[in-house]
């Protein structure tokens, strides 16, 4: 490994443990404007996608049309759930205070989502401003966008960049941008065979927890302290 190397994490079912209280935002609104059945099984095929594409992949699924005159509506329940409720994933707090190398975060949610998710899980601080949202290129995952945007800011050869990523489309995002991607499995929202999808999209490695992310990103030379 050479050039600079940087860590990008993906933040949702990755940073934080984020997904199973989404599910429930989108379950409640749907429900509420008139339009039930979108549950985990509808909002899990859409894990790693911008808002945006979510809503168009339920319409495809459902049939269910998100109303216009509602823009608002998804972000204040999954705000006031995550601020209730949100934590980290298990053990991350710990991991990034051993992290040394540089990193950032590239991911599909809004810059208001994300920084609400790092602040009132207390590892905003482990980032700073390297924080990117998918709102800041054309396309979203599983184009390589977001990730080729995040390295260019950070200074990093693409080659030289690992990806931790929960989702099959984030994986296919890393590596359409020639990144390595380690799969992570450790969020509650994780599913038998959560692993085995992410290698089949090019994940070089899946880990279910930090402790084994540590451990792959070092045998692929990654610095970590």
């Amino acid at each position: 490994m050479t050039g600079s190397q940087l860590i990008i994490f993906d933040c949702d079912g990755v940073l934080v443990d984020s997904e199973p209280l989404a599910v429930l935002a989108y379950e409640r609104v749907y429900e509420r404007h008139g339009m039930p059945g979108v549950g985990v099984d509808i909002i899990s095929q859409c894990f790693g996608m911008k808002q945006a594409d979510i809503i168009a992949r339920i319409r495809e699924l459902t049939g269910h049309q998100y109303p216009e005159h509602a823009p608002d509506d998804l972000w204040d329940e999954t705000k006031a759930l995550f601020t209730e409720h949100l934590q980290p994933t298990a053990g991350l707090p710990d991991f990034l205070s051993g992290l040394k190398i540089d990193r950032c975060v590239a991911s599909s949610s809004s810059l208001e989502r994300i920084h609400h998710s790092l602040d009132v899980t207390g590892i905003a601080p482990f980032f700073g401003e390297a924080i990117f949202s998918s709102s800041m290129v054309r396309h979203g995952k599983p184009a390589p966008d977001i990730f080729l945007f995040a390295a260019e800011k950070m200074g990093a050869d693409p080659a030289s960049c690992v990806v931790i990523e929960d989702s099959p489309f984030g994986v296919e995002g890393a590596v359409a941008a020639g990144m390595l991607a380690i799969g992570y499995t450790g969020g509650s929202h994780s599913y038998e065979g959560h692993g085995e999808r992410l290698l089949s999209c090019g994940a070089s490695a899946v880990s279910a927890d930090w402790a084994d992310v540590t451990a792959e990103l070092e045998k692929r030379g990654f610095r970590l302290d």
